[in-house]
């Protein structure tokens, strides 16, 4: 008789919004399994607004971002590493009182550690394999922790990467994530009310974006354009802006993204994969010094020192054509653990 496993816990790193959206596409193709979302802040928010399962237990450190450039880089190191051992103590006490059987980690690498002590399946969904935080004197803190995250990651049973590439051992590309809308294009920009020629500014789910949300406004207004600039601020940012349309804190960026003619945002990876996978031209400006934004920008063709260019890719990218890319990771990566739950 095939037992189906009911006690499903998926631990979503609440260090922005990005790791969250991602594991809503997953779930929403996994709806005959039982699972409980544990995670904080604006992502326990979102979920809470879809009416998902979810502990709000986790309380990140904050980055401190001055100008578009990340402070103390060092500093943020050795509080993430606090955090990550009050999250080891409350993954451990809900997994016990959950008697968990099968624990799915978006980069929340305290939940898998226990996972690993107690012997219970696991499955790491990242698309970072080592941090570049630091460097100099301080830089050797970083690389023992991440001598520690590759060994987390080597005992996963899967590690999912939503990128497109080679199969390597445990580890399973299976191309970007995103969530899917029901409604075409036409009926979402009826939905909310675009009129004219969208520009979208998001900058995710912290503080952090407020530099690219000044710069972005500056270059549209001075360009005198016929359009309209739609703000999604997130959960952290109550500053009031002229001259624009706030959303606030949307649990649907997706379908924003797809109503929108340009998108100009910071460069995490689920954003981009949205914007991609809907057509909406991008622009992706990264925090200077944060490894993985940087990457994420160099690889769409931009970097910081763009944000003294946006006029100009502004103007040449309102004329680019749209043009989606299709991606069944989110199917994927629910058949992956579905094998999991039996």
């Amino acid at each position: 008789m095939i037992k189906t496993m009911n006690n499903c816990d998926f631990f979503s790193s609440p260090i922005g919004l990005g790791h969250v959206t991602r594991d809503i596409a997953i779930v929403n193709n996994l709806k005959d399994l039982s699972v409980n979302f544990v995670t904080g802040s604006g992502a326990a928010q979102i979920l809470k607004k879809l009416e998902y399962n979810v502990d709000d237990v986790y309380n990140p450190p904050s980055f401190v971002v001055e100008n578009g450039v990340l402070n103390n880089q060092a500093k943020w190191l050795w509080n993430y590493y606090q955090y990550y051992k009050n999250c080891k103590n409350i993954s451990k006490k809900i997994i016990k009182q959950n008697n968990s059987e099968l624990i799915i980690s978006d980069e929340d690498f305290a939940s898998l550690t226990i996972a690993q002590e107690l012997k219970i399946p696991n499955i790491l969904i990242t698309d970072v394999l080592e941090t570049k935080f630091t460097k100099g004197i301080t830089s050797f803190i970083e690389k023992k922790m991440n001598k520690s995250m590759m060994n987390i990651i080597k005992n996963c049973d899967v590690v999912i990467i939503p990128e497109d590439g080679e199969n390597i051992d445990n580890i399973k590309r299976i191309g970007p994530i995103v969530r899917k809308t029901n409604y075409s294009r036409e009926e979402l920009r009826k939905k909310f009310s675009f009129n004219k020629k969208t520009i979208l500014i998001s900058v995710g789910g912290t503080s952090a974006g407020l530099f690219l949300i000044q710069k972005s406004i500056t270059a549209i207004l001075k360009l005198n354009l016929d359009v309209e600039i739609i703000l999604v601020t997130g959960p952290s940012i109550t500053k009031e802006f002229e001259n624009v349309r706030n959303l606030g804190f949307v649990d649907n960026l997706h379908e924003v993204i797809y109503a929108s003619d340009l998108v100009i945002s910071l460069a995490g990876k689920s954003t981009i994969d949205e914007v991609k996978a809907y057509g909406t031209p991008g622009i992706f400006i990264p925090i200077k010094g944060h490894f993985e934004q940087e990457d994420n920008s160099k690889n769409e063709g931009f970097n910081f020192e763009d944000i003294n260019r946006l006029e100009k890719l502004i103007l040449e990218k309102l004329e680019e054509k749209r043009n989606r890319i299709n991606t069944n990771g989110a199917e994927l990566a629910a058949e992956i653990i579905r094998k999991f739950t039996k």
